[in-house]
């Protein structure tokens, strides 16, 4: 039995997928990034391979594609492919009738559209600020004093929504601030962040093509209040997957391994 490795080292977590021949998912790991993206591959590829009994090292796997922005960091990599096309072969093998996906990453968000055979048919990118992204959900947290998976839920509760006009991280950080100082509704204020990020992913949802519906990728796609928000805004459903949405950019590097590995 052969076997295929994909691994995508982004800014925040690392996550490497290995699939068998027939392309189905035999383990996966995710990871807490390290500053050393070499190390952080090297655990995320530990960690996944641990899992299989036929192979003990990266070097055993008969094809290995590296990923994200550390791609060029990943050890005993054959080749590295962008995050954009590996999100896109993720999402198609995982749901092929999904076209568009809005991938939230940690410290970019990207639109992208899909063609009949997986590939990147176009794509839009915000990575000028920081906005909107993982790291900014984080400093939203850290601002309401609470865990991440807390913060996401919290807007759920919402009746109303408070506007947040702040489009920078550290604007918006004091904004919130300000305005849990002033004892306003802090399940009202996270449903106003949740809405002024929706409505920036709305720009990339339309630059890739999405009209009926789109996915979300990236550890972002969790968060039950942006996607609620993402549905407002859009006014079109968000497809969930029946894969951990953050691990699309490791499957899709997998597939791509898999498919060069057996050609």
């Amino acid at each position: 039995m052969k076997y295929f490795g994909g691994c995508d080292v982004g800014s925040t977590y690392a996550k490497c997928v290995i699939l068998n021949e027939e392309g189905k998912i035999v383990s996966d790991a995710t990871i807490r990034s390290k500053i050393n993206p070499v190390k952080s591959a090297e655990l995320a590829l530990e960690e996944a391979i641990n899992k299989v009994d036929d192979i003990k090292s990266a070097e055993e796997l008969s094809y290995l594609i590296g990923t994200g922005y550390g791609r060029n960091k990943v050890p005993f990599a054959d080749e590295n492919i962008s995050e954009i096309s590996c999100h896109a072969m993720g999402v198609h093998v995982t749901n092929p009738e999904v076209k568009a996906i809005i991938d939230i990453g940690g410290q970019d968000v990207k639109g992208i559209a899909i063609d009949a055979d997986g590939t990147v048919k176009n794509f839009a990118m915000n990575d000028k600020c920081a906005a909107g992204t993982g790291r900014f959900f984080e400093a939203m947290a850290n601002a309401f004093e609470m865990t991440l998976p807390e913060f996401c839920q919290l807007s759920l509760q919402a009746k109303n929504t408070i506007p947040i006009t702040a489009q920078c991280t550290v604007f918006a950080e004091s904004e919130v601030i300000s305005l849990v100082g002033e004892g306003k509704p802090m399940d009202e204020i996270a449903a106003g962040i949740q809405l002024a990020v929706a409505k920036r992913c709305f720009v990339m949802a339309k630059k890739a093509g999405a009209t009926d519906s789109i996915t979300l990728t990236g550890g972002c796609a969790k968060n039950a209040g942006l996607k609620k928000a993402i549905e407002h805004v859009l006014k079109i459903k968000v497809v969930d997957l029946d894969i951990d949405p953050q691990l699309m950019g490791a499957l899709g590097a997998a597939e791509y391994a898999r498919q060069k590995g057996m050609a």
